[in-house]
């Protein structure tokens, strides 16, 4: 039996851990399969995953810059990567592509099951209203907070979100609306970095009144990149928390989207941590 092929795609992509999460995945389910990295040119992306396919892959997942392509190319999206209009994961099939955003419901469940940090009942601000915070915001609303602010430095990209997700933030009962990046006011409960500036080096760009007591502060990315809004958490008093669990957790959505197998996420969660120390 051959071993079934998947890989990461996304330019740059040589920072990337998903091999790594992948192949101990599947050591500790039993599965045969392996998983590469494909630096793709940023106007080559349609060929490269039709050439992916052709070479025998199963799937890919998709980093960025080509999640908002990703969805284009899809056949058939779940409603969350529907309402993200962007994909990190591709599952090829008989009939098409599949394609899913396992971005949120990763974040959901580190925030939940890893930090043990309840969202149900929560305030929860999102900075930033581009892919980084589009693929998170359906799966936040799931989680029934009490309330989302989505804060943008342009105010109509964070309106154009909160009206693509209005009437799931109804269906949930969740309070959802936008603001100002600038005119940011009042405290939250769980506070989210969704913006560039982590990968810019920019400073944090809300002040520290938006932090409550032990309030949880979480930035999507993760390693030296996350440093400088976790210290920024930390030296006001919430617990900071970088993006490796989001990064372990989405794959494992992934891993059980392509395989039907749900693996160890929180062991392999703290292996990574173990070897980045």
């Amino acid at each position: 039996m051959s071993t079934d092929l998947y890989c990461v795609m996304g330019n740059p992509v040589e920072h990337s851990k998903s091999p790594w999460i992948h192949a101990r995945f599947a050591e500790l389910t039993g599965q045969d399969l392996q998983y590469v990295k494909r630096l793709v040119a940023v106007d080559d992306f349609a060929r490269a995953v039709a050439a992916w396919q052709a070479e025998g892959g199963k799937g890919c997942n998709i980093t960025v810059p080509f999640k908002f392509e990703a969805a284009a190319l899809a056949t058939r999206t779940t409603e969350r990567a529907a309402l993200a209009h962007a994909c990190n994961v591709l599952r090829f099939e008989a009939d098409g592509i599949f394609a899913d955003n396992t971005d949120g419901v990763g974040l959901v469940n580190d925030i939940t099951g890893n930090a043990a940090v309840a969202l149900a009942g929560a305030s929860v601000l999102l900075l930033g209203a581009g892919g980084a915070a589009a693929g998170v915001l359906g799966p936040l609303i799931e989680a029934r907070p009490l309330s989302i602010t989505v804060a943008n430095r342009t105010l109509g990209k964070a309106n154009a979100l909160v009206q693509r997700h209005a009437a799931l933030a109804a269906q949930h009962s969740v309070q959802l609306q936008d603001c100002e990046l600038h005119h940011v006011s009042g405290g939250f409960d769980v506070v989210i970095n969704a913006t560039s500036s982590s990968l810019s080096g920019g400073e944090v760009p809300v002040p520290p009144s938006v932090l409550k007591p032990a309030a949880l502060a979480v930035d999507l990315m993760y390693g030296p990149a996350a440093r400088g809004f976790m210290d920024w958490a930390a030296a006001h008093g919430a617990v900071p928390r970088d993006g490796l669990g989001m990064l372990v957790e989405q794959a494992a959505e992934a891993f059980m989207l392509w395989r039907g197998v749900r693996p160890p996420s929180a062991q392999v969660l703290a292996e990574l941590r173990a070897a980045l120390d």
